[in-house]
């Protein structure tokens, strides 16, 4: 409390005001499937038919053979049979105890890509998952493999190895590929030493991962989310601009861009797969972007704040060139079914239309390092989670 007029000027009533702190507000991307309602149709429809065939004969062939899917089907029964075994019945397998096994990932949520034979295993452990522990664990659970598979006759192709890393194990062969990946119960996380057991940071993601898969399995069922889904996936790979996408970002985006619009039906794969680029190419992954919140975490965490502001720029703007390519009838070019993906870095004419790639906008200052662009992506993060409170209690 300030007693008494301030040196040249007024007094005060009440004492001296904090400092102004504007608050943050995010905005939403414009979304012409949400604003039809106000922006009518005057011209018909655009017959989708040719990119509706392409769609569904791109995820075909980008679909696992169902060679692919016996194998990797095959590998994971064994190794999740020996795991559950361990769950149950551990034996004189005393160094860790397991707690739960649960499958996540793509093969759990029949998003796999064909040549992308991996599944994925979360093993969580009611001990501290020391590094001594993972190894004996993997030792065990090969040895194991090797006594339920005595009376089968394998081929080379059939016959398994195991390799340790920091996330945990894989139990591989020739056909498929098993990732166990090692956690702990929630409440052990704090103790962890990075010296002594894995890194808590994986720990942590492995948790997600299962938040991830059951999240799915409960609303993001629709064949048609999973057919996008695995089209997605294939741009990421094609497109360099769009490898900062996880594969989390990517079920979330899928999900909206089919499920969410004023029917609650379930839009055509071709409305879709176009709703996709006209919400990138609208900054719904650009900083002040309300974006997508992540339903698996507490708060108001938008999932695109994990990319860089360089990275957020360079996602929208070459989707916004392939918009203008896809609006062109380049969908073939987009898909991979002809041509490269030469079309985002060079012009390229589409039924005498020329488009001409983007440039970026972000430009990094030049008196800033890397450490203090992380420190302004953390502060919008929280003047985001500050403004987001409100909404999580209701």
């Amino acid at each position: 409390m300030v007693r008494g007029p301030l040196r040249g000027g007024r007094p005060m009533r009440g004492g001296i005001r904090p400092p102004f702190k504007k608050a943050f507000v995010p905005r939403h991307p414009f979304d012409i499937t949400l604003a039809e309602v106000v922006f009518p149709r005057v011209s018909p429809a655009v017959d989708d038919s040719a990119l509706t065939a392409a769609l569904l004969k791109r995820n075909q062939d980008l679909s696992p053979t169902p060679a692919e899917q016996t194998a990797i089907g095959n590998l994971v029964t064994k190794v999740q049979a020996v795991l559950d075994n361990l769950v149950v019945a551990p034996g004189d397998f005393n160094t860790c105890q397991l707690e739960e096994v649960r499958q996540v990932g793509s093969f759990k949520k029949g998003t796999i890509l064909t040549g992308n034979n991996v599944a994925d295993v979360v093993v969580i452990l009611k001990t501290l998952p020391t590094k001594e522990a993972c190894e004996a664990l993997a030792k065990k659970v090969e040895t194991d493999l090797k006594n339920s598979m005595k009376t089968e006759v394998l081929t080379k192709d059939e016959q398994h190895t195991i390799q340790i890393h920091d996330r945990g194990f894989d139990v591989s062969n020739l056909q498929a590929k098993v990732r166990i990946l090692i956690s702990t119960l929630p409440q052990n996380i704090r103790k962890l030493e990075p010296e002594i057991h894995l890194d808590h940071k994986l720990m942590q993601s492995h948790l997600a991962a299962i938040r991830h898969t059951r999240w799915f399995e409960e609303n993001a069922h629709h064949s048609s989310i999973k057919v996008l889904i695995r089209i997605l996936k294939d741009l990421t790979k094609r497109f360099e601009p769009f490898s900062p996408l996880s594969a989390w970002m990517l079920d979330l985006i899928a999900h909206l861009a089919i499920m969410n619009n004023p029917s609650r039906q379930a839009l055509p794969i071709n409305l879709a797969f176009r709703r996709v680029f006209q919400l990138l190419s609208a900054g719904l992954f650009l900083p002040g972007s309300a974006g997508i919140t992540d339903p698996t975490e507490p708060g108001h965490i938008r999932v695109h704040t994990a990319m860089s502001l360089e990275q957020q720029d360079v996602c929208c703007y070459t989707a916004q060139t392939l918009l203008r390519v896809l609006a062109h009838g380049g969908y073939k070019h987009i898909l991979g079914m002809e041509g490269n993906t030469s079309i985002v870095r060079e012009m390229s004419v589409w039924n005498g239309v020329v488009v001409s790639p983007l440039k970026p906008v972000y430009e990094k200052p030049p008196d800033k390092k890397e450490g203090d662009l992380e420190e302004d992506i953390e502060m919008i993060e929280n003047e985001i989670e500050d403004v987001g409170s409100d909404d999580a209690a209701e």
